[in-house]
């Protein structure tokens, strides 16, 4: 459904050079859901954004749906579905306006514009709100609305671009409800960018990873997972930290071993089977034990170990960069 290979885009922003996308190469299937995840100023908008045919590519090549990108985007935009992360309605429009305008531009006659429209405000818990202007939609019904002005001309392939940005937890679970069914009851294919760890651990079958303008690993969520060594333990003492950690630097498999404070990291390949001789050892000294933890990797633990950081680190975008992905 998407073939991508040397994709880049250089943007010169205050005759600065700056590399948004960096070459990068990937596939996806009919039917798959894969997510783009990455930190701010990563790329994935702006990859997004090409694409969606309306930012042209400076290298590489991409085939969408069938249809080259470059020398047929008007292919590619009749067989795409996409929802930008800012919305796209107008604040005065009523709902059934904007949806059955949505379906009138690509070309459908009035009566099935209308049909389409009224089956979609059903799926997406829509439904009543034909007469209500979008202005006074909440965060998660106007999502709703823009995804359903997505989906009304019935793409093979959808795109999302962070779409659920600035929503309240009930509302992302709602949403996310939306797109399992959007592929397991219509068969589309779903690309979306994110940079929620939860929301693509949540909905993706495969993550692409992306940092600096390029991917640096993919693959389902537990086999990226799986490239991190070990289970993460967590272990509060009241005091004798470092005699803790020589403890624990005796169990089996275990490695980089922190001491912060009164606080013990490591890591074990099995922090179950770990746990129960760490506390045997710790009584057998009596070392009072205040809390303990065991996490399995996740995929910010991922994150920090392709690349050194986090994907929660609130680092500052370059300036440069910010403006190059938003222009």
């Amino acid at each position: 459904m998407i073939t991508v290979r040397g994709l880049a885009r250089q943007f010169t922003v205050r005759k600065q050079t700056v590399d948004a996308v960096r070459g990068i190469d990937f596939d996806v299937a009919a039917g798959e859901l894969v997510g783009f995840l990455g930190p701010n100023g990563a790329g994935k908008t702006t990859t997004l954004r090409m694409l969606t045919t309306l930012l042209r590519p400076t290298g590489g090549s991409a085939t969408i749906g069938g249809c080259d990108l470059l020398t047929d985007p008007e292919g590619v935009r009749r067989r795409i579905g996409y929802v930008a992360q800012g919305g796209s309605t107008w604040p005065e429009s009523r709902v059934g306006e904007e949806i059955e305008l949505q379906a009138r531009l690509y070309g459908l006659p009035p009566a099935e514009a209308r049909r389409r429209g009224a089956l979609l405000a059903e799926q997406l818990d829509l439904a009543g709100l034909d007469q209500r202007p979008t202005k006074t939609l909440s965060g998660g019904q106007r999502r709703r609305l823009d995804i359903a002005l997505g989906l009304v001309h019935e793409p093979a392939l959808f795109f999302l671009d962070e779409p659920t940005t600035g929503l309240d937890p009930q509302s992302r679970a709602n949403l996310w409800d939306h797109v399992r069914r959007l592929r397991a009851e219509r068969g589309v294919t779903v690309f979306l960018t994110t940079h929620y760890l939860d929301e693509a651990d949540a909905l993706c079958d495969r993550i692409l990873v992306t940092d600096h303008g390029r991917i640096v690993a993919t693959g389902t969520p537990d086999e990226l997972k799986a490239q991190v060594a070990g289970d993460s333990v967590t272990v509060g003492v009241a005091d004798r930290a470092a005699e803790t950690a020589d403890i624990a630097r005796r169990l089996p498999g275990a490695h980089e071993i922190t001491v912060v404070a009164d606080t013990v990291r490591f890591r074990v390949p099995r922090g179950d089977a770990a746990l129960p001789e760490l506390l045997r050892a710790l009584d057998g000294r009596q070392i009072a034990m205040t809390s303990v933890t065991v996490n399995r990797p996740t995929l910010d633990d991922v994150f920090l170990s392709l690349t050194g950081r986090s994907l929660r680190d609130d680092e500052a975008v370059p300036p440069a960069v910010e403006a190059a992905h938003a222009a």
